[in-house]
């Protein structure tokens, strides 16, 4: 179900995703709506079929009658990102978490990021609500393609960044149309925001970290709703045969291979026309995996 709540062409689109969020969706939505010129963004709450009512402020009160609802049926999180795009009429798409906090001007100084050359995504610098001093600056991967947070950037300069984290994502929108956007065959949870970083690289585009911007997120130690470790190998290696070679691939499975059920999950990944997404992901892309690992300096 949909409910349009309004018909202006905004400049952004804020795309919330929540399932199970309790009261963090509202903490992220009021902070949006008092840092925002309303006439100016859109905010898209996609409620992924909550069990906690959390979206039912939205509903109850009459202050968020601008706000864009959409309910879906358990999609998972790649897909619900998918939906609240479809529904954008923005020309930036801004992917939010459930759960942040922002200060005034955040959003026009990180949309301000694309008069520069080359950028086609961006990200702010990322703090933690119960430790705002520590704060991450884009991402990487290690050599298991475990993420980590880089470092403040020298001089606090805009910069390229390997990775962007789902904290907060901002694309031009006809770039993720261009790219596919999250990949709709992932499930559930787990490297929704890598994959969408690694297909945009391969693809011609260029991301970076505006490290003046700065919002928080709340770091939580379990997922308010089941994540298993078959979710997140799943999406693993659906990511690895779309865009790695066939060694990179072998590694990858060499890493899901002591959790079990690799040959089960591996099974399903095939049926799932991946194979096919390989085959047109390596006929549009303008830079391979080889580029991407040596570029980053990534050990994998």
């Amino acid at each position: 179900m949909q409910t349009l709540a309004h018909c202006f062409k905004p400049d952004a689109s804020i795309i919330i995703p929540c399932k199970n969020e309790g009261d963090n969706v509202k903490m992220t939505v009021d902070s949006l709506m008092a840092a925002l010129p309303s006439s100016e963004t859109e905010i898209i709450v996609v409620d992924d079929l909550s069990q906690d009512d959390c979206c039912r402020f939205l509903q109850a009160d009459s202050r968020y009658a601008k706000i864009q609802y959409i309910s879906l049926p358990g999609l998972g999180a790649a897909q619900a990102r998918n939906y609240g795009a479809a529904a954008a009429k923005g020309e930036y798409l801004v992917f939010c978490d459930a759960h942040i906090t922002v200060q005034e001007g955040w959003l026009a100084s990180l949309l301000n990021t694309f008069n520069r050359p080359g950028v086609d995504a961006v990200s702010p610098a990322i703090g933690s609500i119960a430790n705002p001093d520590a704060v991450g600056y884009g991402q990487t991967w290690n050599a298991r393609l475990e993420t980590a947070w880089l470092p403040v950037p020298a001089r606090m300069e805009t910069t390229r960044a390997p990775l962007l984290p789902g904290g907060c994502l901002a694309v031009h929108s006809s770039v993720f149309q261009q790219v596919g956007g999250f990949d709709r065959g992932f499930i559930v949870w787990g490297h929704e925001d890598v994959e969408l970083s690694l297909k945009l690289w391969l693809f011609g585009y260029g991301l970076y970290i505006n490290p003046a911007v700065k919002i928080l997120h709340l770091f939580r130690q379990k997922h308010p709703y089941r994540v298993t470790f078959d979710y997140v190998h799943y999406n693993l290696l659906r990511m690895a045969y779309s865009h790695f070679n066939n060694n990179r691939v072998d590694k990858v499975i060499a890493l899901v291979k002591p959790y079990g059920k690799s040959e089960r999950i591996i099974r399903n990944v095939l049926k799932s026309g991946v194979l096919d997404q390989r085959q047109d992901y390596y006929k549009r892309r303008q830079r391979d995996d080889d580029w991407f690992m040596s570029e980053f300096q990534i050990p994998f």
